[in-house]
């Protein structure tokens, strides 16, 4: 292991807007901040959004910055990426932003029921050959379905066709409302909705920048779950 990456685990630790629980923590003691966020981490009430697989946390961020009454909680088990975004936040001053590292499949450790009012997957791992782990399977839509509010949302935002097809299939076959999409985010969907809108979908990760210039298309969903 590098000595960057080791320093990064370091100074995760130091940071009060990172969690890192164990797994036995999270089986055995379960999570204090579970149903509790808005009180223990961010100690004020407001609408919770989690960004799961957030990388580097620049999605994070990015809606912190933009929407200042939201609570923002990105989520991967990534120690050295999530201190990228961790870090960011605590420079930039945002007390609106906090960091889980753990792995997406622990949601229900992390969350109590209705507890978050919107979820972002961005640029999640397509999972080719195993769509039992894609994030937008049957498997962890029971899971969005049990922490989100009533009228809560998904927000998919990916480079991967395979995984936005699956998704859409995924909607009709569950009979989920789909709120927008499109197959193309950039040519379509940022010329029809409104500015707010179009800011959030212009959020751009180091990494989305660079499949930009090698010609990529961008996909957006945006569905409920029952």
């Amino acid at each position: 292991m590098g000595k960057n990456k080791l320093a990064r685990f370091a100074e995760n630790l130091t940071f009060e807007h990172v969690l890192q629980p164990t797994f036995d923590q999270l089986v055995n003691e379960g999570l204090a901040q579970r149903g509790r966020w808005n009180e223990l981490l961010f100690r004020r009430e407001a609408p919770l959004v989690l960004e799961l697989g957030c990388g580097g946390g620049e999605y994070t961020v990015g809606l912190a910055r933009m929407n200042p009454a939201r609570n923002y909680l990105g989520v991967d088990i990534k120690g050295a990426r999530l201190w990228r975004g961790a870090r960011m936040a605590k420079e930039e001053g945002l007390t609106n932003v906090g960091f889980l590292r753990t792995h997406v499949d622990h949601l229900l450790k992390c969350f109590g029921p209705q507890e978050v009012d919107e979820i972002w997957l961005t640029f999640s791992d397509p999972q080719l050959g195993k769509p039992r782990k894609r994030l937008t399977s049957p498997l962890f839509l029971v899971r969005y379905k049990e922490v989100l509010k009533p009228g809560g949302v998904v927000h998919l935002k990916t480079d991967s066709p395979e995984l936005f097809e699956y998704t859409l299939e995924m909607i009709a076959e569950h009979k989920l409302p789909t709120f927008e999409q499109s197959a193309n985010v950039y040519a379509d969907l940022v010329k029809r909705v409104s500015p707010e809108e179009q800011a959030v979908l212009n959020i751009r990760t180091y990494y989305e920048s660079m499949w930009l210039e090698e010609g990529r298309t961008i996909h957006y969903v945006r569905f409920g779950v029952l």
